[in-house]
């Protein structure tokens, strides 16, 4: 019983609480003050970078990117900052545990090989201008395919929301095929499946009927072709027409068209097998 008081008594209960409080409050005025510069740095962001970027012409997608990207730079550091003075508060020797393990081994525990990989491949997209923000686009990685809008772009990590409004978060390193949809006109590829006994010169004139009546009705379509019959591999008899749009309006153009093209056949007295078609991409 003596050792206990003797051992108590060598603590300051007054000293503790007072150290207790003093970390506390340095810890929440440290995180006020981080919140404070996040908004001050992201406000200057959109005030210095933004207008600049205008001044330089670069696109809206572009516009985005770079001040994402910076954001996301930005953030990463005042996180580092932010780590570094919480554990200094504790009175962690952090420059002591850093010089002890050597920062090769620290960065190498934390996983930085697969970060160095999401940075460098995430600088090259940057500078290869292989996607923007709002760019639609096919990421690929052997089986894996995401399609969708890109809605970020990080040093880390790329941000892309599908069609049904998933929001996929792509390590920079797996992104190993982009396909942008968003660079030049697309195509619409319409298949109307016929049959083998159609009167294609019937069908033709259709066709070219419904296209002199609409086509200039859809300023976004920039070209058309009729291609004629096709026979898939599948021995599928079908009727082809490309239709060269501005990019994002090849669905609507798609649907719309083969809507016309069917209603034109069906009121001429052509009979359309049913058959799943899709639109297609410019080679």
């Amino acid at each position: 019983m003596t050792f206990i008081q003797n051992y108590l008594s060598q603590f300051n209960l007054d000293s503790i609480l007072t150290t207790v409080f003093n970390k506390l409050l340095s810890l929440i005025l440290l995180y006020i003050v981080f919140l404070i510069t996040k908004k001050l740095v992201h406000l200057s962001v959109k005030k210095l970078l933004a207008p600049s970027l205008k001044l330089a012409r670069q696109d809206q997608g572009r516009q985005k990117t770079i001040t994402r990207l910076v954001e996301n730079i930005l953030n990463y550091a005042l996180y580092f900052i932010l780590i570094y003075w919480v554990l200094s508060i504790l009175g962690l020797p952090v420059s002591s545990l850093l010089a002890g393990a050597g920062i090769a081994g620290v960065a190498i525990g934390l996983g930085a090989q697969g970060f160095l990989s999401d940075l460098v491949n995430g600088f090259f997209i940057l500078i290869e201008h292989q996607f923007d923000v709002g760019d639609v686009v096919r990421l690929t990685n052997g089986p894996i395919t995401i399609e969708g809008t890109i809605v970020s772009v990080g040093i880390r990590t790329t941000q892309v929301r599908d069609a049904d409004g998933t929001l996929h978060f792509i390590p920079n390193r797996n992104i190993l095929v982009v396909s942008n949809k968003s660079r030049g006109d697309m195509r619409a590829r319409i298949d109307i499946p016929l049959s083998p006994r159609a009167d294609l010169e019937k069908v033709a004139q259709v066709i070219e009927a419904v296209n002199e009546k609409y086509l200039s009705d859809y300023p976004t379509i920039k070209d058309c072709v009729v291609l004629g019959a096709q026979a898939s591999p599948s021995g599928q008899f079908s009727y082809r027409v490309h239709l060269t749009v501005e990019n994002g309006q090849q669905s609507y153009i798609y649907h719309t068209f083969y809507g016309l093209y069917q209603e034109a056949l069906v009121q001429a007295g052509i009979e359309l097998p049913q058959i799943s078609i899709m639109a297609g991409n410019p080679k």
